[in-house]
């Protein structure tokens, strides 16, 4: 099978690249090599068979990348909260029209089968249960708890402290950020295509992932580069409210398997579908145990609990995966003290590694996002 992996050598991508490799496949890479995704001035070392350097809102280039493929791995997208909502234009462009392009790119060339890096930020908070009233959804915590300190959502019927549980697919979606509201539209636009095309799709929906070549020192790394990078740098880990959040740290070579387990799977399927599967460990840690684990591998220094917090984030959100499990028979294999210390001793990406030629045909479309 010949891929397309859109955002190939980002962080997850290029993991997804090597995982194709390993299973026989050959990919072709298409990537923007965008500074907020790989910081530090140099560009990363590029695998793959073919690569296009290239933005995904670029019919042109999507067109070209598309040449000869069978399937499509879409990674490339802008992540995490951002620096404030001004950022809302820069993450609609690149997740939302970017996808868009590439799907009907995809219906022109006739290529039917994707996958899609989903996100568990689309449910918002977590599964919670009520000793009175069950399972239960509270809303946006209020600014003036968080402020007191206050950070456990209650029951919005009658007040009580909630349990936290895992999440599975049929969960009511209901995203709290930017980032969350593109990466649903991204499967919405992903299941309209299908419709329409008599394709298939998959959304892998990614909790937290980790792992060597994470980027370093940026505003749009997820939690754990955070971290790694304070550490890095001789500074304890900062860890946000009182570092009691529940969230699921999965390895990025157990989701780049995942990603070659999806698209092995929707080769096989007729008629046109879509469907959403949870990619986590199954083994819940809070945020505070994480930098612990950490900065334990590191050797130091020790977290810091500061308290502090961003609006928009959630308190809970742990991943069911079993469905991945059952029907695609997925199976994560990094366990999380083995990660941990596998990540504590791995470079970040940005720490200067040069471009070498590895063989591969490059094209000279390089385009660059607006404000980047």
């Amino acid at each position: 099978m010949r891929v397309l992996v859109t955002g190939g050598a980002g962080f997850i991508g290029s993991h997804v690249v090597t995982a194709l490799a390993a299973a026989g496949h050959e990919s072709v890479v298409l990537d923007a090599l965008l500074p907020s995704a790989h910081p530090g001035g140099t560009p990363p070392e590029l695998s793959g068979d073919r690569v296009v350097v290239g933005d995904v809102r670029d019919r042109e280039a999507v067109a070209d990348a598309l040449a000869g493929v069978d399937a499509v791995c879409h990674q490339a997208a802008m992540v995490g909260l951002g620096k404030e909502f001004a950022d809302a234009p820069l993450y609609v462009g690149c997740n939302d029209l970017g996808t868009a392009v590439l799907l009907a790119e995809m219906a022109a060339a006739g290529v039917r089968d994707l996958v899609l890096a989903g996100s568990m930020v689309v449910y918002g908070e977590g599964r919670y249960a009520c000793p009175r009233h069950g399972t239960v959804r509270p809303g946006p915590r209020a600014e003036a708890d968080l402020r007191a300190g206050d950070f456990e959502p209650r029951c919005p019927v009658c007040g009580a402290e909630l349990t936290p549980g895992l999440v599975a697919e049929d969960a009511p979606v209901d995203p709290r950020n930017v980032y969350a509201s593109t990466k649903l539209a991204q499967e919405h636009l992903a299941a309209a295509w299908a419709r329409a095309t008599d394709g298939r799709a998959v959304s892998l929906r990614y909790h937290n992932v980790y792992g060597p070549g994470m980027p370093r020192d940026t505003p749009y790394a997820g939690v754990a580069s955070f971290f790694r990078s304070a550490l890095a740098r001789g500074e304890a880990p900062r860890v946000y409210e009182d570092g009691g959040q529940r969230r699921d740290f999965v390895h990025v070579r157990d989701v780049a398997a995942a990603n070659t387990v999806a698209l092995e799977a929707v080769r096989q399927r007729r008629p046109a579908s879509f469907a959403a599967y949870n990619t986590g460990s199954g083994e819940p840690h809070t945020i505070g145990e994480m930098a612990a684990a950490l900065a334990g591998a590191y050797g130091g220094p020790d977290p810091v609990v500061t308290g502090e917090y961003r609006l928009g984030d959630v308190r809970h959100v742990t991943a069911d995966s079993r469905a991945l499990r059952e029907e695609l028979g997925w199976r994560p294999r990094v366990p999380f003290a083995d990660g941990m210390e596998d990540f504590a001793a791995a470079p970040l990406r940005g720490s200067g590694s040069p471009l070498r030629d590895t063989g591969s045909r490059r094209e000279g479309i390089a385009v660059t996002l607006p404000g980047a």
